[in-house]
């Protein structure tokens, strides 16, 4: 495997550029095309790590896309979806929803960010009562809702409290906690299937947006750049001495960064080695096979000619 993934490291996807697609409009992961009451978005490997964009990583946009088509089925009966048609690996058709400007993210561990305000004292940000005391990577003794706010490419997002959200007029009340239970919901519903598959399903996010006047999940779902997940078997030997758990999500860059660059966020990011790179592929396929249950068929080749061959066989494209 990790010969097919040197070998698809020039061919990674940064960008497209389809004319006559839509609208187009690049975010940190995908390029999102909007034509009339839908939105084409091409999953690119891209991958980003503290607001910043770093360079891409094979195969990782497939992974992704694929990745969230099966939440998206799995939780339609939960949660309405803005999914229409997933015409390639790297695509998805979508309803145009008009979306909540907050992130919601459920937590059922004290890790990443949520440990860093912690161990500062900064977690009242949040608008939660933590007790004194806990560990990092402890478990919740029920998730929580630790909302953030939606910035624009470059800026970092915030995190907020409920009340100084409604408080600010970005989302009222009534969207408010329709969203947190339909957030929560899904969170269980990941959680319980990461259970089965030997996983766990640490924190995620989930974005929604409004579409008839009905809440709608867009975005992703359940992607290992949108949650954390640990392998289970692991967890309680790990917390007890103190060590990192075993991560299967785009938390491995972070800490990469953190660890051998000294890169948090501010400044220049450094670039990923091609080691990194691949070792980050190989996380990202084996994290998709752990939770589907279906290795992931991957080709080695340009992704451009194979989407643009698609869109245009399913009519979104000029023949």
């Amino acid at each position: 495997m990790d010969n097919l993934l040197f070998e698809q490291l020039p061919y990674a996807l940064a960008k497209t550029d389809f004319q006559g697609l839509g609208e187009r409009y690049g975010g940190k992961v995908r390029d999102n095309y909007r034509h009339g009451d839908r939105y084409v978005l091409v999953t690119t490997d891209r991958i980003s790590a503290f607001d910043h964009v770093l360079g891409t990583i094979p195969f990782k946009g497939e992974a992704l896309n694929r990745l969230a088509v099966f939440w998206f089925d799995k939780t339609k009966d939960l949660a309405p979806n803005h999914l229409l048609d997933c015409p390639d690996p790297n695509v998805m058709v979508a309803r145009r929803c008009e979306p909540l400007p907050v992130e919601f993210v459920v937590r059922g561990y004290l890790t990443g960010s949520l440990w860093r305000d912690y161990e500062a004292g900064k977690a009242a940000v949040y608008g939660i009562d933590f007790p004194l005391g806990l560990k990092k990577d402890q478990g919740l003794e029920k998730p929580i809702l630790t909302p953030s706010t939606k910035e624009a490419l470059g800026k970092h997002d915030e995190p907020i409290g409920p009340r100084e959200i409604v408080a600010r007029g970005l989302v009222d009340a009534k969207r408010l906690d329709e969203a947190s239970e339909m957030a929560v919901a899904l969170f269980a519903a990941g959680q319980a299937w990461a259970e089965s598959r030997g996983l766990i399903l640490v924190d995620t996010k989930y974005e929604f947006g409004v579409y008839q006047d009905k809440l709608v999940v867009i975005d992703e779902m359940h992607t290992m750049d949108s949650s954390r997940y640990w392998e289970a078997g692991e967890y309680a030997a790990r917390f007890a001495r103190g060590d990192d758990q075993k991560m299967l999500d785009k938390e491995n860059v972070r800490q990469w960064l953190i660890r051998e660059r000294g890169f948090s966020g501010h400044g220049t990011p450094p670039p990923l080695p091609d080691e990194v790179r691949v070792e980050v592929a190989r996380i990202y396929l084996n994290a998709f096979q752990r939770i589907t249950g279906t290795p992931m068929p991957v080709r080695v080749g340009p992704v451009v000619p194979r989407i643009e061959a698609a869109l245009r066989a399913k009519g979104y494209l000029p023949a």
